[in-house]
C-alpha cells in the first residue's frame, strides 16, 4: 500500500509492498545488486521529504539519458539561479538603501550624523543576529512561503522609511530589516541545494553573486535619473519607494514560482521532478529536505570543527562589510560629487560583476579549487586596504581606484557560504551550521560599523588596518585549515568506496506496517561524519 498524502505530510508512511519500488529503480541507473547494501538504517518519519514522492513516482520513470540530463540540467541553473539571484538583488538593495540615501539629504531629515549611520548599521545586525531564530521557520516550514513572507515584509519596512522623521526611527527600522533578512541567504542556498549539484553549486555560486556586486549598476543608474526628478517631496523618499515597489514586484514573483523542493517545482514534469532528486541525492550524497529537528545533528554540528572554522572564517572576513555601507562617504570625502558618486558606483559594481564571471569560469574548469580561489580573489582587496594606508590623500584618482581593487572581495563569501553547504551532510545539521555561520557572521557586521568613527575620517586608519589583518590575512588562512581537514577525510574514505551508489534501509513508522524499504543513502538524511561515502567538495 501506498502513502496518503496525509501520511506523507505526517512523516508516518506505509511502505508495505514498497522494496522494489525503489530498489529496482537505483539498481538500473547504479548497477548494484541487493548484497551491497549498507548497514545504515533510518525511519521513514527521518527520511527525506521527497519519499512519499518517490514511492508514488519513481516506478513510473526510466532511468534519465545522457541527452535528457545536460537538458535537464540547463532547464534547472536557467531558472532555479536566476530566481534566487533576482531575490538576492532586491534583498541587497534593500540593506544598501540607506547608503545611498545618505547622499540624498536623508541625514539632514532625520538628525543622523557620522556616528548615528555606524549606529543604524550595527542595530541592523543586532536584529539580524537575533534573527537566526526565523532558521526555526526554514526547518518546519515548506521554504517557498517562508522566503515569500519574507520578501512581503522587507518591502513593507522599506516603505516604512519614507514616513520616519527622526534618527530613532531609523534605528527602529533598520534593526527589524536585519530581523526580517537575516535567514534570506540562507534560505536561497537550501534552494539551490535542493535542485543542483556540488559542482554546478559551486561554479554558479559567484554568478548567483553578481547580483550583490552588481547591484551597484543597477541601483546607480536608478540613484542617477533619480538625481534628475523633481518631485515634491524628499528625494531620497522617492528611492525608498522605488526600491520597496521592485521588491514588492519580486515578491508576487516568489508567490506564483519560487518552490518548496523540486516534487512542486511548476517549472518540472513528473519525469524531471523525479531526475533531479536521483541527480541531487547521487551526486551529492545528501538529502533534499527533512522537516524533522534532529538533536544528534545540532550535536555533530557543534562538535565538528570544520563549523567553527566556518564561523572564523566568516567573523574576520565580515569585519570589512561595512565598506559597502561606507564607499559612497569615501567618494565624498575624496572630493567626488553626489552625482559622480553614483557614476563611480557604477564603475565599482561593473568592475565586481566582471571577476565574479571570471571566478565563475576558473572553478567550472577547475575542480575542488575553492579554497584556493578564495585566497586569490582576498588578494585584490589586501592590496587595496594596503595602498588606503598609504596613498597620500591628494591622489584622488589612485585612492579611487584603490576602493575599486576592493570589489571582489565579496566574491571569497559567497565562494565560502555555498562552501558550507555542500561540504555538509544531513538537513538539521546544515540548518545548525547556517545558524552558527549567521550568528558570527551578525557580530561581525556589529563591531564593524564602529570601526569607522568620525573623529579617525577621512583616512579611517584603524578600520583598514583591522580589514587588512582579519578580513585578508587571517580569513583567506582558515579557509585553507578547512580545506585540509576535508581533504584528510576524503583521503581516509576514498580507499573503502567501491565506485557504486550505496544503499540505505528506511523502516516504516506505520504501527500496521513493519516493512523496509531499500535505496539510495541519500535518502536517509545522514549526516556527513554518519554517512561513510559522503566525499567532500574542496
Amino acid at each position: 500500500m501506498l502513502a496518503t498524502e496525509s501520511d506523507r505530510s505526517s512523516g508516518s508512511l506505509s511502505l508495505e509492498n514498497a522494496d522494489k519500488i525503489l530498489v529496482n529503480i537505483v539498481e538500473n541507473e547504479i548497477g548494484q545488486s541487493e548484497d551491497q547494501i549498507e548497514d545504515k538504517v533510518t525511519t521513514s518519519r527521518d527520511a527525506d521529504v521527497t519519499l512519499g514522492f518517490l514511492l508514488d513516482n519513481n516506478v513510473l520513470v526510466p532511468a534519465v539519458s545522457y541527452e535528457e540530463e545536460r537538458r535537464l540540467a540547463r532547464k534547472v541553473l536557467w531558472t532555479i539561479v536566476p530566481l534566487c539571484a533576482l531575490i538576492d538583488f532586491v534583498l541587497y538593495a534593500d540593506k544598501a538603501t540607506a547608503s545611498y540615501t545618505s547622499i540624498f539629504g536623508m541625514w539632514k531629515d532625520t538628525n543622523l550624523d557620522q556616528n548615528k549611520y555606524s549606529n543604524s548599521t550595527t542595530l541592523f545586525y543586532v536584529g539580524f543576529i537575533i534573527g537566526q531564530v526565523n532558521l526555526l521557520f526554514l526547518q518546519k516550514f515548506p521554504v517557498g512561503r517562508v522566503v515569500a513572507a519574507l520578501s512581503f515584509f522587507w518591502s513593507l519596512i522599506i516603505y516604512l522609511h519614507t514616513v520616519t522623521t527622526s534618527y530613532q526611527g531609523i534605528y527602529a527600522l533598520r534593526f527589524f530589516l536585519g530581523f526580517v533578512e537575516a535567514i534570506a541567504v540562507p534560505a536561497l542556498n537550501v534552494t539551490m541545494g535542493q535542485f543542483l549539484t556540488a559542482e554546478e553549486k559551486s561554479w554558479t555560486a559567484p554568478l548567483f553573486y553578481t547580483t550583490c556586486l552588481g547591484n551597484e549598476i543597477v541601483v546607480g543608474f536608478i540613484a542617477f535619473g533619480i538625481l534628475h526628478a523633481k518631485p515634491a517631496f524628499a528625494i531620497w523618499k522617492l528611492f525608498m519607494i522605488v526600491i520597496a515597489t521592485i521588491s514588492l514586484l519580486v515578491t508576487i514573483l516568489v508567490l506564483f514560482l519560487y518552490p518548496n523542493n523540486p516534487t512542486d517545482a511548476r517549472f518540472l514534469n513528473l519525469k524531471e521532478k523525479i531526475w533531479v532528486i536521483r541527480r541531487v541525492q547521487r551526486t551529492t550524497g545528501s538529502s533534499i529536505e527533512q522537516k524533522v529537528i534532529k538533536k544528534q545533528q545540532i550535536i555533530e554540528a557543534l562538535k565538528d570543527p570544520v563549523s567553527w572554522l566556518f564561523c572564523a572564517f566568516f567573523f574576520c572576513n565580515q569585519l570589512s562589510n561595512n565598506l559597502v555601507y561606507q564607499e559612497k562617504l569615501l567618494f565624498k570625502e575624496i572630493g567626488i560629487s553626489t552625482l559622480g558618486s553614483t557614476l563611480v558606483s557604477v564603475a565599482y559594481g561593473s568592475f565586481s560583476v566582471t571577476c565574479a564571471v571570471i571566478a565563475s569560469s576558473i572553478i567550472r574548469k577547475k575542480k575542488n579549487s575553492t579554497a584556493y580561489s578564495v585566497v586569490f580573489w582576498t588578494l585584490f582587496p589586501l592590496v587595496g586596504s594596503i595602498a588606503m594606508v598609504t596613498l597620500p590623500w591628494d591622489r584622488t584618482y589612485a585612492l579611487l581606484a584603490m576602493i575599486c581593487i576592493c570589489a571582489p572581495k565579496g566574491i571569497a563569501w559567497i565562494l565560502m557560504f555555498s562552501w558550507t553547504s555542500t561540504s555538509t551532510s544531513g538537513h538539521t545539521k546544515k540548518i545548525t551550521r547556517n545558524a552558527l555561520i549567521m550568528f558570527w557572521y551578525g557580530v561581525a557586521n556589529i563591531i564593524a560599523p564602529q570601526l569607522w568613527r568620525a573623529n579617525d575620517g577621512p583616512r579611517y586608519y584603524p578600520a583598514w588596518i583591522v580589514q587588512i589583518v582579519f578580513a585578508f590575512f587571517l580569513a583567506p588562512i582558515s579557509a585553507l585549515a578547512i580545506r585540509y581537514i576535508l581533504a584528510r577525510r576524503n583521503e581516509e574514505r576514498k580507499s573503502s568506496l567501491d565506485g557504486g551508489t550505496p544503499l540505505g534501509l528506511i523502516k516504516s513508522t506505520d504501527i500496521e506496517s513493519a516493512s523496509t524499504i531499500k535505496g539510495n543513502i541519500a535518502l536517509l538524511d545522514l549526516t556527513d561524519l554518519e554517512n561513510d561515502h559522503f566525499i567532500y567538495p574542496l
